[in-house]
């Protein structure tokens, strides 16, 4: 998502005649896009803008901003801490950059515009040709198609940060997909805070998304993230599987915690079992599924056994990818006024425990694909191999292979050998 939104930010900027820098160095303009899910992440900026600082002070024309949910979460803060940055707009204000800007050349200081986070449409209608999209080339674009979410998760500062849910219409995003397979793209990803809330005025929902766009001719792969498992609808998963194989068989369904009790402090809205018997409902409907989640360690309430309990989640459902992270409090959420009663050397044994577990799995998990032949979306060069290209495959396993091949399109990939992390093989020629 926020390489999206750094996607509308660039499109904003080239819709006004602007070019894009290869670097800081030199730019007139320099635009921080930031994230705030976790407390790491929002000092990282403040780290960052240090370091731009002294940018500013040989260039002070330059203008520095900084976008995103940052912007939204601290506000005049910034400004405090970082007096020499020009303007601070939140994520859904990206539409109104140019004109913050024009304010910023014609003197003003401290220009800010941070949206009001109750229901705006108008702050979901970008310019969707106006985008500029970086994995096009590749065959690949994000679409969104909600903004914000409704939820009230203990631990969580989305709401704050994007505000309340609000969707784009089914016809817009169709006509949004339809361009964009004109364009020679083959894969869409649907992105939204809570994708699976999606819920247009007419009453489309996601459902109802996935199999009209997978009616569209040219693309031949849809994803969505990030759903939430309390919206995770047998009509969703019927709508999977009667769009397949066009809707790729794999989803990001967050579990965050395996123990009913942590998930209950969460305020997530299910619990353990209501989440296993959702996975069984998907992979009794989508045979050879995969799965991804995220999964915070060290939550205020979190026990020994409470971890565990997650643990044991995690070997049952054998997740292929899962990101995991300490609990860090942010902001204005409920937990923040919750007594830790984790300290942080218990949190990073934790998450160091769980991901070797996970290490594990995927390493299990992954020895199974070997022999198999699978078709891959060449991305481009491997970033660990510069002598092998790199794609994935629709249950989204990175591959990495020998041969040539063109990015944006599909090839055969037959997998020899895998790790943890990554499927290798070769590219299959076609016999003479």
């Amino acid at each position: 998502m926020n390489v999206h939104d750094s996607e509308k930010l660039s499109g904003s900027m080239e819709r006004e005649g602007y070019l894009r820098a290869a670097g800081p160095d030199g730019a007139d303009v320099v635009l921080l896009n930031t994230c705030s899910i976790r407390e790491k992440a929002s000092e990282k900026v403040f780290s960052e803008l240090g370091r731009l600082r002294k940018l500013k002070d040989r260039n002070p024309d330059m203008i520095l901003g900084v976008c995103g949910c940052v912007g939204q979460q601290e506000g005049a803060e910034i400004f405090r801490r970082a007096p020499f940055v020009d303007l601070v707009i939140g994520p859904r204000s990206t539409a109104s950059l140019p004109a913050l800007m024009e304010r910023v050349r014609q003197g003003e200081t401290d220009v800010s515009l941070r949206v009001d986070t109750e229901y705006r449409r108008d702050s979901i209608d970008f310019p969707y040709d106006q985008i500029r999209r970086e994995g096009e080339a590749a065959g690949k674009a994000f679409v969104t198609v909600i903004e914000g979410c409704n939820h009230r998760c203990t631990f969580c500062i989305v709401p704050r940060t994007r505000g309340k849910e609000v969707c784009r219409g089914m016809d817009d995003i169709l006509a949004e997909v339809g361009q964009l397979a004109d364009r020679g793209v083959l894969e869409v990803e649907f992105l939204g805070q809570t994708v699976n809330a999606y819920r247009d005025d007419r009453g489309n929902g996601l459902a109802e998304l996935l199999v009209a766009t997978s009616r569209i001719d040219g693309i031949e792969r849809i994803r969505f993230t990030t759903s939430h498992p309390a919206q995770m609808t047998e009509r969703l998963m019927d709508a999977m599987a009667e769009a397949g194989p066009r809707v790729v068989p794999f989803l990001h369904l967050p579990v965050q915690s395996g123990s009913s009790s942590v998930l209950k402090d969460m305020r997530r809205g299910y619990d353990r079992g209501t989440y296993l018997a959702k996975v069984a409902a998907l992979r009794e409907r989508i045979p050879g599924i995969c799965l991804g989640t995220d999964i915070i360690v060290g939550f205020p309430t979190e026990s020994d056994v409470d971890f565990r309990e997650t643990l044991s989640l995690m070997e049952e459902v054998r997740f292929h990818s899962c990101y995991s992270f300490t609990y860090s409090p942010r902001p204005g959420t409920a937990s923040e006024a919750f007594h830790d009663g984790v300290g942080p050397e218990e949190k990073q044994a934790r998450l160091h425990e769980l991901q070797l577990v996970q290490k594990g799995i995927q390493e299990r998990l992954h020895a199974s694909w070997v022999g198999r032949t699978v078709e891959v979306l060449v991305e481009g060069a491997s970033k660990s191999d510069a002598s092998r290209m790199t794609g994935r495959t629709p249950e989204s396993r990175i591959v990495n292979f020998t041969g040539n091949a063109v990015i944006g399109r599909m090839a055969p990939i037959l997998v020899e050998s895998s790790s943890a992390y990554a499927l290798l093989g070769r590219k299959i020629e076609p016999e003479a």
